[in-house]
């Protein structure tokens, strides 16, 4: 088993158990316990996970870097900066996805003057900011709310998503490589993003520099899946002109 697939499979066993112990989870695993501590280092480095004596426990869920509105005032500016340039990527009359990003919200506030455009979204706060706009269509897709999250979680919505074709689907992520692609900490908001990937023609990920070259857990889409990134003047320019074939557009 693979470092990533095993870290994965770490996290599921703690959002279905809310904790691990190293002996049990590495005799799982067939992998040692200085194995397993290493990989529990590098999650805690990543904010996922909580070490404890003898294993681990999920972070408290209410702790600033979890909730919507605390993350939502992380690199504010730089969002609000990205969703004023990807707004000009939706065209009237499309058909697009926006997931429950706080850096799609920013991009939600700046559709008011488009119009006949159909809107599919797991986020409450982005669906609410769309209602503004009379002339869009907003479609709510249903799930679980996590405490301190303005998203709805899990695969309720997969048999909508199946029959939905969108033309764009804008997302952000807790982190983008070349090697993983899109990641984020939720396992289960992954598997959401992943039918959401499979169900467009283009796929625009909206990253402020934080995100760029930063690990996390769950990968929902490869970097050859990914057709544009929009980011901000503060992104590495040389890790940037690293990738290839993938648009990058720079805030303004």
């Amino acid at each position: 088993m693979l470092a990533p697939e095993r870290r994965n499979r770490i996290m599921q066993v703690l959002h279905e158990q809310k904790q691990l112990l190293v002996k049990e989870v590495s005799l799982e695993l067939g992998v040692s316990e200085g194995t397993l501590r290493n990989d529990l280092k590098i999650l805690e480095e990543d904010g996922l996970l909580e070490r404890i004596h003898g294993g681990a426990v999920l972070p408290k869920p209410h702790t600033p870097e979890y909730t919507f509105q605390s993350r939502s005032l992380v690199n504010q500016e730089e969002k609000k900066q990205i969703g004023r340039t990807a707004a000009q990527l939706v065209k009237n009359g499309q058909c697009i996805i926006l997931d429950a990003s706080s850096t799609s919200l920013e991009l939600a506030r700046n559709l008011i003057n488009h119009e006949y455009l159909t809107v599919v979204t797991n986020g409450l706060a982005t669906a609410q900011e769309l209602t503004r706009n009379p002339r869009i269509s907003v479609i709510v897709i249903g799930g679980v709310l996590r405490p301190g999250s303005s998203s709805l979680e899990g695969l309720l919505g997969k048999g909508l998503l199946g029959q939905i074709h969108a033309d764009v689907f804008f997302t952000s992520a807790h982190g983008f490589t070349p090697s993983a692609g899109l990641a984020d900490f939720s396992i289960y908001e992954a598997e959401l993003k992943k039918m959401m990937v499979a169900n467009v023609s283009k796929v625009v990920a909206l990253l402020d520099h934080s995100k760029l070259n930063r690990r996390s857990i769950a990968s929902f889409a490869e970097t050859s899946q990914i057709d544009t990134i929009v980011t901000d003047p503060g992104a590495d320019r040389e890790f940037l002109d690293g990738l290839e074939g993938i648009d990058v557009m720079i805030a303004d």
